[in-house]
């Protein structure tokens, strides 16, 4: 231990090290009492995103890959059931809990296209150049840009769960012709919100997250789990 004696600590019985070496002990044991859950997806920006809200109420996120666990389909039209499919995949191969999402862009003069279709807008490889090209060649002719990011995320408690807990959220802007800033992703350089005048490339990780759609359904997701 450590006492306090004409203003200089003293250690008294108890090394440092053995301090050290309790104090990662009772990490550890939190560790373990959280309850593992496995993310549908290998993306490390989200799941360190994922894993710091998920993990302040008792949850240990990983990723399917530490699974061995490979991409599921998503044959559907909308990103509930992308995303229910993506999560009861992920618990089904795990035996655990899972959470999965499904995001993408909707542009209102297109009929919410590219939707459900984003990564693979232009076709395959995935690209994002390609995708932003696609989608700025087809806007071109429409007055209306107004856009919107949508987010959903679903957990299932276990592979045949009935009562998937599920969020959403939506971030609304517009589409502009030529790319601004350097970060985010996807169709991020293009993505306009016009009541801060700047992309979503241009906005720093935590300005982005804080009023993103991932961010929304992420945060309204925890409300729901705690």
């Amino acid at each position: 231990m450590l006492n306090r004696r004409h203003g200089v600590f003293h250690c008294t019985g108890e090394s440092f090290a053995n301090l050290a070496s309790r104090r990662s002990t009772l990490t550890q044991t939190s560790m373990d009492t959280k309850q593992k859950i496995v993310m549908a997806s290998n993306n490390a920006g989200k799941l360190k995103e994922f894993a710091s809200l998920l993990g302040d109420i008792g949850f240990d996120v990983r990723a399917q890959g530490e699974f061995n666990v490979p991409e599921a389909e998503e044959p559907f039209g909308t990103f509930v059931e992308n995303a229910l499919t993506k999560a009861r995949h992920a618990s089904r191969l795990t035996g655990l809990p899972a959470l999965a999402d499904d995001s993408g862009v909707c542009v209102n003069a297109l009929g919410g296209a590219p939707g459900v279709y984003s990564a693979r807008y232009a076709g395959e490889p995935k690209s994002d150049a390609a995708n932003n090209a696609k989608l700025v060649e087809d806007l071109a002719a429409h007055a209306d840009k107004s856009a919107y990011y949508y987010c959903v995320l679903v957990y299932v408690r276990h592979a045949g769960d009935p009562q998937p807990v599920i969020a959403d959220g939506v971030w609304k802007g517009e589409i502009v012709a030529d790319a601004r800033g350097e970060g985010g992703f996807g169709y991020d350089p293009y993505f306009l919100l016009p009541q801060l005048g700047k992309t979503a490339a241009q906005l720093s990780a935590a300005e982005k997250n804080a009023v993103s759609h991932r961010g929304q359904a992420l945060r309204a997701l925890v409300e729901k789990l705690k």
